[in-house]
């Protein structure tokens, strides 16, 4: 028996050497655990990082309105520009001269929107309720003024010519064109905010305070680009109806069910 039960048991260096590997084991994955502890961050540490990019960016959008929420804004639209949402899908003003350009043509477009939509309307209104006897701005063109119809072309030309060539001479030197050639108003005037002249085109003062006029820049351009799709409005109605903007106005509210876009 004796010696049957020390044949059943392994020699003792086998069991020196299973005692070794086991400590080597116990040893590795005791290392490997530590080490896995020292170079993954805890679960708490990871998230928030991340949760506070989220929280910032949605502040981020709450102080940027943007034309499409979640989607960024072009590197050059910084928000500095009145009405700056981040507009510019086809990246246009990504060359710095181009969108200075830009700028200058948007601002003169809003403004002579604005304009040629008080001469659409205003005439015509006039007209419909009594006050006046003018013409409708779709026969402006055949109406008798105080000129005929070519040297009024002429003159316009070349009033126009002339107020265009200051302003471009402005925008490549701001401030140069400050001083009025004719009058001598507005010497030595150090404005040279492009777009924006003061002296005579501010009577009121609104520009000596910088935060009502930027509020007012952005009041102008946001009426403009309002004025430029009602342009195009009325544009649509002329080749349309025949009419102009009230007359079609009136016919709307009159029977809304069949003189509308779709009738």
């Amino acid at each position: 028996p004796r010696r049957l039960h020390s044949s059943t048991q392994p020699p003792r260096s086998t069991r020196i050497s299973e005692s070794k590997m086991a400590t080597i084991v116990a040893q590795q994955l005791t290392a490997g655990l530590t080490q896995r502890s020292n170079t993954v961050r805890p679960r708490g540490a990871a998230t928030k990082p991340r949760a506070a990019v989220r929280v910032g960016a949605v502040a981020a959008a709450a102080v940027r309105p943007s034309w499409c929420p979640g989607r960024p804004a072009p590197a050059h639209l910084d928000g500095t520009l009145p009405c700056d949402y981040g507009f510019d899908p086809l990246n246009l003003g990504a060359d710095p001269e181009l969108l200075k350009w830009f700028v200058q043509a948007e601002l003169q477009h809003c403004r002579w929107a604005m304009l040629g939509l008080t001469g659409m309307v205003v005439p015509e209104l006039l007209t419909t309720i009594g006050v006046a006897d003018l013409p409708n701005w779709i026969g402006a063109g055949t109406y008798e003024y105080w000129l005929g119809a070519g040297p009024l072309f002429f003159v316009q030309m070349a009033m126009m010519n002339w107020a265009e060539i200051r302003r471009w001479e402005d925008m490549k030197n701001p401030g140069s064109m400050n001083e009025d050639p004719l009058t001598g108003a507005n010497a030595g005037d150090t404005n040279v905010d492009v777009g924006y002249p003061k002296g005579l085109f501010d009577p009121l003062g609104y520009t000596k305070d910088p935060k009502k006029a930027d509020e007012l820049k952005r009041k102008e351009i946001a009426n403009g680009r309002l004025a430029m799709v009602a342009i195009l409005g009325c544009f649509t109605q002329a080749i349309t109806t025949g009419t102009g903007p009230v007359d079609n106005l009136v016919a709307h509210l009159a029977d809304p069910g069949h003189v509308n876009i779709f009738n």
